[in-house]
């Protein structure tokens, strides 16, 4: 007995263990991980799997159908038939009740149709394979899209993070300053005022620490179903803010020519008109002859019982073969109301293809001047903060001399707190306006 003891220890710490998993990801492993496990992706790819078993649908139309059908009749109640009495030696002008056929027959049949031409079957084999490369497109916008998404969702984290450090820096100042204030104001060294101030920006720091960190729990669990991890699962993130910021400068992407042609997005604009176009000839094959062979191979047999399975002599065999040719003459001007609207959609997939290359030119320059601005807040921010710390480091040391007001310590501290979160904001920036660009250029 006892030595089952250990054994319950080790399959529950085993459990435990499991249970409290911890993943840990660089940005480059996040992105990675997502593209595998991501739902939205996961979708995308057995829409893949689904347009090739599509394609195999359209493909097998129009090779050789083979089908079979077994036919089983019990007459309840047969037909009676009136023939002239006098064939059967009969006085003439009276009728004689006949019954033809068995009671009972069984046909079974076995035929193979085999599609000659179709004009609509070649059309649809283009358009199985259109629909299969809209599928792959799909697939590549939608890991374009999650790779933005997690780019974000793992500078989002890292902000928050860095804005919970900082202001635990500030607070354990602020409660330094508050202790020595108090100190000051009980000797008669500073007015009562002066203690009041220092509390007042001590509760707002303490109300915007715990916004935060509520904050912070919220930006990892999006940051979880982002990668496809189920959000109350503990995720480290390994790189910092700074690391990331560094990586998403460069100046070399501003010089980067645009090919529009390969943007996925307009690959994506351009296959609609294809497929619009294909829409066009399968309305136009409507109206073409189409022809089809058949033979089938068929046996036959009747009684008045069910025997039919004892001797082979009960049943008969009987074979044909033929073609069907179909040749549409007039439907109504229905065929062509059909060919006129679907021309309609392709000029407007056309019009929506020329619009689309505007757009994704015009999404470039803004890309680019966006990350550019970008670039210049974070220089701009980053001599900011330091102006600010050296600002809130000399005022501080003047109010605890006696030379300045508690009012322009608190101005101060407002100050450098604003430019803490404007340089943490000019981080996230570059990192948001980099992808951003990448996307408008099709880096991937």
């Amino acid at each position: 007995m006892k030595k089952i003891y250990p054994i319950l220890f080790l399959l529950l710490f085993g459990f435990s263990a499991k249970a409290q998993d911890t993943y840990s990801f660089t940005l480059d492993e996040a992105i990675q991980y997502a593209l595998e496990n991501n739902y939205t992706v996961k979708n995308a790819a057995l829409d893949i799997e689904a347009a090739e078993k599509q394609k195999w649908e359209a493909t097998s139309f129009g090779l050789p159908q083979i089908d079979g059908t077994i036919d089983y009749q019990n007459w309840l109640k047969q037909a009676v038939t009136f023939l002239p009495a006098e064939i059967v030696g009969g006085p003439p002008g009276e009728f004689e009740e006949v019954v033809f056929g068995a009671k009972q027959n069984m046909n079974a049949t076995v035929t193979l149709n085999q599609i000659l031409f179709d004009g609509s079957y070649l059309v649809g084999l283009q358009s199985a394979k259109t629909f299969l490369k809209i599928s792959n497109l799909a697939k590549v916008k939608t890991d374009q899209s999650i790779r933005e998404a997690v780019i974000n969702a793992y500078g989002t984290v890292l902000v928050s993070q860095e804005t919970i450090e900082i202001l635990i820096k500030n607070k354990e100042i602020l409660e330094k300053n508050l202790f020595e204030t108090k100190a000051l104001f009980e000797n008669g060294f500073a007015e009562e005022q002066d203690f009041e101030q220092q509390q007042i920006t001590l509760s707002k720091i303490n109300n915007s620490l715990n916004r935060a960190r509520r904050e912070e729990f919220i930006y990892k669990q999006m940051f979880n179903l982002t990668l496809g991890i189920p959000i109350d699962q503990n995720v480290i993130l390994t790189e910092n803010l700074e690391t990331l910021a560094l990586r998403s400068t460069d100046l070399n992407m501003m010089a980067t020519e645009f090919d529009l042609e390969n943007h996925i997005d307009f690959k994506i604009a351009d296959n609609k008109v294809e497929s619009d176009a294909l829409l066009v000839k399968y309305e136009k094959t409507k109206g073409m002859p189409s022809l089809n062979a058949f033979v089938n191979y068929s046996q036959f047999a009747n009684n008045n019982n069910f025997v039919f399975f004892e001797s082979p002599d009960n049943w008969f065999d009987s074979s044909l073969i033929g073609v069907s040719l179909k040749v549409p003459i007039f439907s109504s001007l229905q065929r062509s109301s059909r060919t006129q609207q679907a021309k309609i959609n392709l000029m407007q997939s056309e019009i929506d293809l020329d619009q689309k290359s505007e757009e994704l030119k015009l999404q470039v320059s803004t890309a680019k001047n966006k990350y550019q601005f970008a670039l210049d807040q974070f220089q701009i921010s980053s001599q900011n903060l330091v102006l600010a710390e050296n600002i809130a480091n000399k005022e501080q040391i003047k109010f605890f001399e006696g030379l300045s007001s508690s009012i322009n310590l608190t101005n101060v501290q407002n100050q450098l707190f604003s430019s803490q979160q404007d340089y943490i904001q000019s981080i996230l920036e570059i990192i948001q306006t980099k992808v951003e660009l990448e996307n408008a250029l099709n880096l991937f």
